[in-house]
């Protein structure tokens, strides 16, 4: 369940408490309710996390095999060029194109960080937004709770 779902509902429970006459903001709650979301809140603040870690594992997964694919083509274009012959022009067009492959393979590794780098940063984004508002409704409800008037 979304744990802004569960704001709602526990920001609810607190709307809808009876109040106690001349006392207030004093109310009082179902603590059975209130308690249940928040131990669904509990269960479902560790998967967002979870899925916040496997996007930065799946990231770094990904920028190791950008840099796996990397090696790989300087080994081959290393190899390649170890082959060619002494002449000079042979060697010289060898060495530009390993230096084309050297480049076009860092440029793919920095797509590819950068992309990787930027999806990880908005799904952490979404998931602090979330969490800020989670506490800011579980500040709401203490408040409630314990008579202090909104700001």
């Amino acid at each position: 369940m979304d744990v802004l779902v569960l704001i709602d509902r526990l920001e609810e429970l607190v709307e809808e408490a009876r109040s106690f006459p001349g006392f207030g903001n004093t109310a009082m709650i179902d603590r059975d309710a209130a308690f249940d979301v928040i131990d669904q809140m509990r269960q479902t603040i560790p998967e967002e996390l979870k899925q916040a870690r496997w996007i930065v594992k799946e990231r770094q997964a990904m920028l190791d095999e950008a840099r796996s694919e990397s090696d790989r083509i300087i080994r081959g274009a290393q190899e390649e060029a170890e082959k060619i012959t002494s002449e000079e022009e042979v060697l010289k067009r060898a060495e530009k194109r390993g230096s084309e492959i050297l480049e076009d393979s860092r440029r793919r590794e920095r797509e590819i960080r950068l992309g990787a780098e930027d999806y990880a940063d908005e799904v952490l984004a979404n998931l602090e937004d979330n969490l800020s508002r989670l506490l800011e409704a579980v500040q709401r409800g203490r408040s409630k709770l314990q008579g202090v008037p909104d700001e």
